[in-house]
Formats: C-alpha cells, structure tokens, sequence
C-alpha cells in the first residue's frame, strides 16, 4: 500500500513538473515569420531590381560579344593570320572579363541579400525574444522545416509575434 502511494505521488509530482515545464516551452516558425514580415517583401523586391540591372548588362556584354565574334568570323578570310590571333586573344579576354563580371555580380547581390536580410532578422528575433519574455517562456524551438525540430507541443507564438509586428 505504500508503494502504491509512493507511486501516486511520484506520478502526481511528476506530472506537475512537465506541466511547468511545458508553460516554459514554446516554438515558432521562424522562416514563416520572416515570409510574413512586409520588410522581407521590399527586400525581394530591391534584389529583383539589383539582380534585373546585372542581368540587362551580362546580356549587353554578351551580345556585344557576339556581334564582335561575328565580324570576326566574317573577316577572318581577309585578314593576316597575326591579326585573326590578335583578334583571337581579345575575344578570349572578353569572354574572361564577361565571366568576371557574372561572378562578381552574383557575390554582390549575396552581399546584398545579406545586407538587406540582417536587420529583418534581428527585427524578428528581438519580437520573439519580447513576446517570450511577456509569456514567461523560457525556450522557443525553431519549427522551420530542416531546423531539426521533429517533436512539438508547446504554444505557437508565430501569432503573437505577428500581432507584436503589426502583421
């Protein structure tokens, strides 16, 4: 009889401890919230434009590239062999100078992205850390997928957070 009675309060305990810890216990879903930020929008938007201009000017070099290569081919017959190697080299420096340009841009709009993006996310982890803070939880799990998250019962705080942003 003791034992069951030991067993009982153990349980009861135990029960009351999870259910504490759970209170302090919540997730959100912090790629949700960032998609749900209008800042995040207005940053796509600069990116697109930013990704537009490097593309309209890899394409400009490109067809001028093209219209060189050309004139080239159309000439080569009439033209000393130094000169079709000369026009050789320049047209190889060109296609160098074209793939620089495609690598440099693509690093820029990175460092854009990046640029843009920071303040967007401390904007949100600073409102989850306030919201967490008005509620008393101690823990917030990321529920994004791939963020290794496979088990979750605690409160969503993705609406409150929201609300905080004025979303």
């Amino acid at each position: 009889m003791k034992l069951l009675r030991n067993l009982f309060v153990a349980i009861v305990l135990f029960s009351a401890f999870n259910s504490v810890q759970a209170q302090n216990v919540a997730h959100i879903n912090s790629e949700e919230l960032l998609m749900a930020m209008p800042e995040t929008k207005t940053m796509e938007d600069e990116l697109k434009k930013v990704q537009q201009s490097y593309a309209d000017e890899y394409n400009a070099q490109a067809t001028a590239l093209q219209a060189k290569l050309k004139k080239y081919d159309e000439e080569a017959a009439t033209q000393t062999n130094a000169k079709n190697d000369e026009r050789r080299l320049e047209v190889e420096g060109l296609k160098q100078k074209i793939q620089k340009y495609a690598q440099t841009a693509d690093q820029e709009l990175q460092k854009k992205r990046f640029d843009l993006l920071k303040p967007i996310v401390e904007k949100a982890q600073k409102a989850v850390s306030d919201v967490a803070k008005e509620k008393g939880i101690k823990y917030v799990f990321d529920s994004s997928p791939g963020k290794g998250l496979i088990f979750f019962e605690g409160e969503d705080l993705l609406p409150s957070v929201k609300s905080k942003l004025g979303i």
